[in-house]
């Protein structure tokens, strides 16, 4: 009698796993066929997915409720997928896939924000994990020590080179040396674009080199994108895609001008309190979104666009704006928590 409850026990367990793997395998087939950045914003109690003041990586500039941001509801808005449920970030499930892999984030300040985002969400899974972080100029690496995975950020405004010579600094549209370095990790995620809008005494060059041919300036469009297709051709020449996972960060919007959203008389983010409503932002996408899309086209490797812009857009809410340790109107980079949140869990979905 006993082995026979022993044997049905342990037929009821195998029924129940393979229960388990079937639902796993019916709702990664779910994601894989779904457009997980059509959608919209609806509010949910159970977030944000990380306490922020118990981050320990989140700079000054991204940390809002620190420094007084007073309506707290920005936290609360999930992102809910037109056809599918976007899983919950697993940071434990994502340490345990990634052992002893190298993830690194290239691009700008919106990448650190990104990187910081997942550097939470991580640290929020396993807040006893040891970690070592170094700090070399205006990049970091955070190692979690009990996995042996790195999480990287290499600061490249421009993806492309800027190299100092005697007649000042020059945009080389056409040189992308860091390649060598960035080829030979795990886990890619390249954002470019803010940088190549910019002028004024921000503006990172002086002249722009291109085809052999130098000039003080140039349509910003179509610098941008010559220096996206000299990205995607060292991706095409250079990166082992079997063994590197190659993602690009789509455009990040800002939120300056209520027009954008149907409020014209508003001038900035400051007193925005939630999500556009809907799935449709009033002005449109910017124009680097097409140019992203065209550029990765061509690409016969596979690159996955983390195409984030729309679903951000809509999120006028999200953002510093004075509450950062500058006290400048900040509605370009976003709160941790927050919006880039979202990011790195639409990136998870896209690994698992």
């Amino acid at each position: 009698m006993g082995k026979a409850i022993f044997e049905e026990f342990s037929f009821l367990l195998l029924i129940a796993a393979a229960a388990v793997v079937l639902c796993s395998s019916e709702s990664n087939a779910e994601i894989k066929s779904c457009d997980l950045f059509e959608g919209s914003w609806i509010f949910d109690n159970s977030y944000p997915l990380y306490n922020s003041t118990a981050c320990p990586f989140i700079r000054k500039e991204f940390d809002c409720i620190k420094f007084g941001k007073p309506n707290l509801e920005y936290l609360k808005y999930k992102w809910q997928p037109t056809g599918c449920a976007l899983p919950r970030f697993d940071g434990k499930d994502f340490l345990t896939r990634f052992k002893g892999k190298k993830i690194m984030y290239v691009g700008d300040s919106l990448s650190l924000n990104n990187f910081e985002s997942l550097l939470c969400l991580l640290n929020a899974a396993v807040p006893d994990a040891k970690f070592n972080q170094e700090i070399y100029k205006e990049n970091v690496t955070v190692t979690f020590l009990d996995y042996g995975v790195q999480v990287i950020l290499f600061h490249s405004n421009l993806l492309v080179d800027v190299e100092v010579e005697p007649m000042g600094r020059v945009l080389k549209l056409d040189s992308i040396k860091n390649g060598q370095i960035w080829k030979e990790f795990d886990l890619l995620i390249f954002n470019t674009w803010l940088w190549y809008s910019t002028r004024g005494p921000q503006q990172p060059w002086d002249f722009i080199e291109v085809g052999g041919k130098i000039s003080k300036d140039m349509d910003r469009v179509e610098a941008f994108r010559a220096g996206l297709n000299t990205w995607a051709k060292w991706v095409e020449t250079d990166v082992d895609t079997n063994k590197t996972k190659v993602f690009f960060q789509g455009a990040s919007p800002a939120h300056y001008h209520g027009s954008d959203w149907g409020e014209p008389n508003v001038n900035n983010c400051l007193n925005e309190t939630s999500p556009v409503n809907g799935s449709t932002y009033p002005s449109g996408l910017p124009v680097a979104v097409g140019i992203v899309k065209q550029v990765l086209s061509n690409i016969s490797k596979p690159v996955f666009l983390l195409d984030i812009t729309k679903l951000s857009q809509l999120r006028k809410d999200g953002h510093p704006s004075k509450y950062n340790a500058f006290k400048g109107m900040d509605c370009t980079h976003w709160c941790l928590a927050g919006v880039p949140d979202t990011w790195n869990q639409i990136f998870y979905a896209s690994l698992i």
